[in-house]
């Protein structure tokens, strides 16, 4: 009797405990799923903000591309206006700021291809060599040291690279040639070709090394040399990019400015002697933009139709290096 006693007596306290702890339980659980939702809806509305962030950063791209573009194109019809583009595009004597004047862009072009053609032949066959190098000879610690210092030369000021081509360059190419002037096509052409080298190197290396490692090892298993697996098998499998990145290369010295302008000179040639002094597109727009220039003015307005020449130029080679990229470009599983 005494022990159904003291069970009915502690069953209310048992029933009461097993209530709050279901309460604490349910309690729990709520502020859990509460805690949850919170932070799924904080997280959410981070994606948000980054997925905007990201937008807008793409957007402004494009519109900085989008003003550039219609900016040169508005200001150069100021200039087309006055001189016809046939007159621009065939002439071969270019004095826009001395009279009389003459508006034919061919001596630009010519010393901007002597340039770009010449770093090109000092750049591509040395940068290749290099990135072949790199990728299937060198010791992993070499190349940890080599690529980073490539990166940090592709860094050095254009100004510095036009201070050594006037103080080192020029004094030898005039020694070898002493016919050659002190500003000279190959001045800049040597220069430059030594500024877009890192390029050439760093895009050619990460191409041929992103080469499937089960082709050298199918290729050595024939008997191939180390040689033949580099020259005949990595190299034509990544032909594609190596390309794009000879491409690009000229591209980029197309566009430099400060150090051609140093060491080229400031004379609009057309001639085939690239001993001799010339001036490319960009640096007759750094010449021009220097605010001698009135606004408004006929001579203010090559500024924009020369930009557009060079935008023009430029882009086409972009186009050519993503369509060779993507038409002979090897892909791998």
């Amino acid at each position: 009797m005494c022990h159904f006693t003291s069970a009915s007596t502690n069953h209310p306290v048992h029933w009461h405990v097993m209530h709050s702890a279901a309460e604490a339980n349910s309690r729990s659980a709520t502020s859990s799923s509460t805690l949850w939702r919170e932070s799924v809806s904080l997280r959410s509305w981070g994606e948000r903000l980054i997925h905007v962030g990201l937008f807008c950063s793409a957007a402004l791209s494009v519109l900085t591309t989008l003003g550039i573009v219609v900016v040169l194109i508005s200001e150069s019809l100021g200039f087309f206006a006055e001189v016809s583009p046939w007159e621009f595009l065939s002439g071969t004597r270019w004095s826009p700021l001395i009279r009389p004047q003459s508006f034919g862009v061919l001596p630009l072009v010519c010393g901007t291809v002597w340039v770009a053609a010449g770093a090109a032949i000092i750049a591509l066959p040395l940068g290749l060599a290099s990135a072949v190098y790199l990728s299937e000879y060198a010791s992993v610690w070499f190349r940890e040291v080599i690529k980073p210092t490539l990166e940090i030369l592709a860094g050095v000021p254009s100004v510095v690279f036009g201070y050594l081509a006037v103080v080192f360059i020029s004094p030898a190419v005039k020694a070898v040639i002493p016919s050659a002037g002190v500003f000279n096509a190959v001045n800049a052409a040597v220069v430059v070709g030594i500024m877009v080298l890192p390029m050439v190197i760093s895009l050619s290396e990460d191409v041929l090394r992103s080469v499937p490692r089960s082709l050298r090892e199918a290729a050595s298993a024939l008997g191939a040399t180390q040689f033949d697996v580099s020259v005949r098998v990595v190299v034509p499998a990544g032909l594609s990019g190596v390309i794009a990145s000879f491409i690009l290369a000229i591209s980029r010295a197309i566009g430099e400015t400060m150090a051609v302008t140093m060491a080229a000179g400031a004379t609009p040639n057309l001639t085939l002697n690239p001993f001799e002094s010339v001036q490319t597109m960009t640096a007759y727009i750094a010449q021009v933009s220097m605010g001698d220039t009135p606004a408004g003015t006929i001579e203010y307005h090559t500024i924009f139709a020369v930009g557009l020449t060079l935008f023009a130029i430029t882009l086409a080679m972009n186009l050519l290096a993503r369509w060779i990229k993507a038409r002979y470009q090897e892909v791998y599983e």
